[in-house]
């Protein structure tokens, strides 16, 4: 509802008054004493099931909506209060902020004459964008975004250069909205055009070769007070021609008979081709080409079916390239000719692998194959003909990514870091097969008081699962350590070992830190996808269970120092293994979760989840989703784990209303003293582009949670240190 500016503050005084009375803080062994949430008569009836909803007012937009913002203050307060009583809570938060503290550097590119990469000096809510001359010159600061806003949460989101580097454009979101708002700077006078565009979402920014102008994607301009919720439809490709207003744009490209297609344009290298790459929903997509050098020429298909995934690497004249794991389940690279297109007449330059190809770039007229080995990174180097040359030497078992630039180019750049190794940033000589240390991060702690383990463990149905296990060397195995385990399992996403100091503090702790490769992911390619999508999505929960459960019985742990933690994806992991075992965890933190599976596709992003998750309006599919729903498989007067749920108030990707929701039901079902607590960030969105400080302080809040919950102190060389966001 809409309501007037200046009658708000005092109908939201009125309502949070009546909501307070009960938001006192707590101590960890006392029930809280949980804020009153109205309940509605709202019932559905989907394929003959009648499916109540009785927090369906609790989707409403907190902007809008003065009783959603009163519970999200109530809520805020109950649970604040509670956490500000755990003693650990400043010392830990101390930690993590020594840990925060460390240069952190983006992989350098070159346009033109100088280099452009961003960084961090340590606690800077936002990086920064820097210039370069020589990668040993002294670099000069070109954007930062930290002056954008006063609180930190306007980020710098994307940059694209023209290709002789006088222009960039440059984008920004903000409050961590998945909305970016465009400009153009000059670099040679280093000031912005006045051309401003809006309503982009999900696009790249791609020039043509001339420098003139460039294609991108956009939405139309949503009704007043639409953006934050709305499903996103009938997106068309633009072209922007420097120097004219948004609205004179071009549409290129649109598809108004299938309005929820996205596309996702990039100009070829050498300024040729316009290719369009079209999605439904999922990962499996279509490729449309536009031959640039013909001005009347036709956008045509020239990948069709949704069949598999095709991602596009470049190209020599009209022999394009791309990867894809058609007839490949773990992924090969073909080429096709624009004369014959035709799958049959492809040729495959690189051969699927044991191993899964999780990516492929174009660099120097080299292909830079990064696959993953049992969810462990390894490089392999071709030439343009298939020709294996070399494999990439990292300095050990961990993550990798970069590996970006132009045919031209005689270098390159990556990332490399582990667990317990901070990142490192190296350059790679394409003709002698070198790298070399570009930047070393140097990190507040000892990576030598730890050790990385990986295991194999089995699921329900037998089906081998790895995990990284990461703790202090010496671990004894008597059955009494808190271990935090964690998982994604969707959208053939890959969980590899990566720096966390988050994590680091947690191991500091005494903690174990437990990463399981559940199905659904893409560790094993497309078969390991597809094995926990839709109907099969149990197989996902069942491996997430038998991790905990392996974890018990090899003596780690015991349920009640158990916890267990998932984001997006893996908070609606979370929610369904709560539901489904509450006996078997000591603590969960379920962060940004879909946990209404009847009405997720009805939300922003949602419509593109039903790829994985499947349709809740299909009768088989509404048959599965409702069985694991975690809003509606919440039963009242049982004994969940004491919860610890996080989400913010203006995440347009998952919308809040799934945590507010599930929230609710588990405090009025909630059997017993365990705390059901939610954290809810203010102006920020799903994660991307958050605050230094408001990370810190929300990773401080979770692990002052699992120390009272779970019985954890912290090191005697720990220090509370005055200077907390809430104070």
């Amino acid at each position: 509802m809409s309501i007037c500016p200046h009658r708000r503050p005092i109908t939201l005084f009125l309502l949070s008054a009546l909501l307070l009375f009960a938001a006192t803080a707590v101590t960890a062994g006392e029930r809280p004493a949980y804020p009153e949430t109205r309940r509605v008569d709202q019932v559905d009836t989907l394929h003959g099931v009648e499916v109540a909803d009785p927090y369906r007012w609790l989707e409403d937009d907190v902007r809008t909506s003065d009783e959603v913002a009163a519970w999200v203050t109530a809520q805020n307060e109950l649970t604040f209060g509670w956490l500000g009583q755990v003693p650990q809570r400043e010392a830990i938060r101390s930690r993590l902020t020594g840990l925060w503290n460390y240069e952190r550097y983006g992989l350098p590119s070159r346009h033109g004459q100088r280099y452009y990469f961003q960084k961090n000096d340590g606690l800077q809510n936002q990086d920064v964008l820097y210039s370069v001359g020589t990668l040993d010159g002294e670099p000069e600061v070109l954007l930062d975004p930290n002056g954008l806003s006063t609180d930190g949460t306007v980020t710098l989101g994307s940059t694209s250069f023209s290709d002789d580097g006088r222009y960039m454009a440059w984008s920004v979101a903000e409050s961590g909205s998945d909305w970016h708002r465009w400009r153009i700077r000059d670099l040679r006078s280093g000031r912005d055009l006045p051309d401003e565009l809006r309503w982009i979402k999900w696009s790249a920014v791609s020039w043509t070769s001339d420098g003139r102008g460039f294609f991108y994607s956009r939405f139309p301009e949503p009704a007043e007070g639409e953006a934050f919720q709305q499903s996103n439809l009938n997106q068309r490709v633009c072209y922007h021609r420097l120097g004219t207003p948004q609205q004179d744009d071009t549409v290129v490209f649109d598809a108004p008979e299938h309005p929820e297609w996205t596309f996702w344009p990039v100009v070829s290298e050498d300024g040729r081709y316009l290719v369009i790459t079209v999605w439904e929903a999922g990962e499996k997509n279509q490729v449309f080409v536009r031959d640039l050098a013909r001005p009347y020429a036709m956008t045509r298909l020239v990948i069709g079916g949704f069949d598999a995934t095709y991602g596009f690497l470049g190209n020599d004249g009209p022999r394009l390239y791309f990867r894809t794991d058609l007839g490949a389940s773990k992924g090969r690279v073909v080429a096709l000719d624009l004369d014959r297109p035709q799958k049959e007449a492809w040729r495959t330059l690189i051969s699927e692998k044991e191993d899964t190809l999780r990516g492929v770039s174009l660099v120097g007229n080299l292909f830079f194959a990064r696959y993953l080995h049992h969810a462990r990174s390894r490089v392999c180097v071709y030439s343009t003909s298939g020709e294996h040359l070399r494999d990439v030497d990292l300095p050990g078992i961990g993550s990798v990514g970069g590996f970006g630039g132009k045919r031209r180019d005689t270098e390159t750049f990556y990332r490399f870091s582990s667990f317990n190794s901070p990142p490192a940033i190296y350059r790679y000589d394409l003709g002698s097969g070198r790298s070399t240390l570009f930047r070393q991060a140097t990190v507040a702690f000892d990576p030598d008081a730890f050790e990385v383990n990986q295991v194999f463990y089995g699921s329900k149905d037998g089906t081998r699962v790895p995990m990284f296990l990461v703790h202090r060397k010496g671990l004894k195995l008597d059955g009494d350590n808190p271990v935090l385990l964690y998982a994604y399992g969707g959208f053939n996403a890959s969980m590899t070992p990566r720096f966390s100091a988050a994590i680091i503090a947690w191991l500091e702790m005494g903690g174990v830190y437990a990463l399981a490769n559940i199905r659904g992911g893409g560790e094993y390619g497309k078969a390991w996808h597809d094995a926990a999508k839709k109907e099969k999505r149990q197989n996902a929960f069942d491996d997430f269970i038998a991790a905990g459960e392996w974890l018990i019985e090899k003596k780690y742990t015991r349920t009640g120092k158990l916890a267990v933690m998932g984001g997006s994806n893996g908070g609606l992991l979370v929610g369904a293994v709560m539901t489904q075992r509450p006996e078997l965890f000591g603590a969960c933190l379920p962060e940004v979760g879909v946990m209404d599976m009847l009405r997720f596709h009805k939300f922003t992003a949602g419509r593109y989840w039903v790829e994985d998750f499947g349709s809740p309006d299909d009768p088989e599919h509404f048959k599965a989703l409702y069985a694991y729903s975690p809003y509606h498989n919440i039963e009242e007067g049982t004994a969940y784990p004491p919860t610890l749920v996080t989400t913010a108030d203006t995440d347009d990707r998952v919308v809040p209303g799934h945590s507010f929701k599930f929230t609710a039901a588990l405090q009025r079902a909630q059997q017993g003293d365990a705390p059901i607590l939610i954290r809810i960030e203010t102006r920020a969105g799903h994660g991307g582009g958050k605050p230094t400080d408001k990370a810190i302080e929300e990773v401080a809040d979770q692990w002052a949670f699992l120390a009272a919950i779970l019985g954890v102190d912290v090191p005697g060389g720990w220090t509370a240190v005055k200077g907390s966001s809430r104070e």
